[in-house]
């Protein structure tokens, strides 16, 4: 089990502005949140509300305008070796094959790869003896468990997921939450997931965070009360049904500021 006695993750004031053709754009305002060591939390909220930015803020790939994101005593400014991202697509290079692929970000690292590590996780994601072969021999499913293991091959104690599963079928997204969720009870990672999915968000998460349009800010943290592990069977019962559509609502009657004067229909 992991230590959750201490916080992994602390966002304060994250605020974010930046330019575009439109005039300035201004996506997140004064978000905090603490993650505690070992927790898996999901964040939606309405298109655009600025989750992406968030989340690419936290792997130190943006810059914040205000505010300051700390991974323990680090502060976050750029990439950082205890932070894991798994991104929209698998991003696997075509011409490498899978083991080369996953050795990657280690040799931007200039380290050597932990073979064993690597050849245990293609093993648990059902990958074991695929790492000759290129990622045009693998199917979609097949690529994005590939790309959890590059994600988790270098052990990092943070694990960022943006809608990592947002291309797959309903069956084959299924099965990647419940292998998620399995790897995340093994390992007790932090994990932060991005998902237009509030089943998924639902399924796999601790907590739920929901952020208001934009400027994204957190309106609500919505607290997850199913037993571990989950089968998947759980998103067919009346309580998880009912959470889901709670917060879709809530989603649904987010307005920006704007707008809020008028009643909003």
């Amino acid at each position: 089990m992991g230590d959750h006695t201490h916080e992994a993750l602390r966002i304060s004031g994250a605020t974010k502005t930046y330019a575009a053709h439109s005039g300035v754009v201004h996506a997140l305002q004064d978000v905090d949140m603490i993650v505690e060591a070992g927790e898996f939390i999901s964040v939606v909220g309405p298109s655009g509300c600025g989750k992406t930015t968030l989340l690419w803020s936290i792997a130190g790939l943006h810059q914040l305008s205000g505010g300051r994101i700390h991974l323990g005593e680090d502060e976050i400014k750029q990439p950082h070796p205890s932070i894991g991202m798994m991104f929209q697509e698998a991003n696997l290079l075509p011409w490498r094959t899978i083991e080369q692929n996953i050795s990657l970000p280690f040799e931007l690292r200039r380290i050597r790869p932990d073979r064993d590590r690597v050849e245990a996780l293609l093993e648990r994601v059902g990958l074991g003896g695929f790492g000759e072969k290129m990622p045009r021999e693998l199917s979609g499913g097949m690529q994005q468990r590939a790309s959890i293991v590059r994600a988790l091959a270098s052990n990092p104690d943070v694990l960022l997921m943006d809608e990592p599963f947002g291309a797959l079928d309903a069956f084959t997204r299924d099965e990647m939450n419940k292998l998620v969720e399995e790897i995340w009870i093994e390992a007790r990672k932090t994990v932060i997931l991005i998902t237009h999915s509030i089943a998924e968000a639902v399924f796999l998460s601790d907590k739920v965070y929901v952020m208001s349009a934009r400027p994204g800010r957190i309106s609500r943290v919505v607290d997850v009360p199913f037993e571990r592990p989950r089968p998947l069977e759980l998103m067919e019962t009346r309580e998880f049904f009912d959470l889901v559509n709670d917060i879709k609502s809530d989603i649904k009657h987010q307005v920006p500021p704007a707008r809020r004067t008028t009643s909003a229909r």
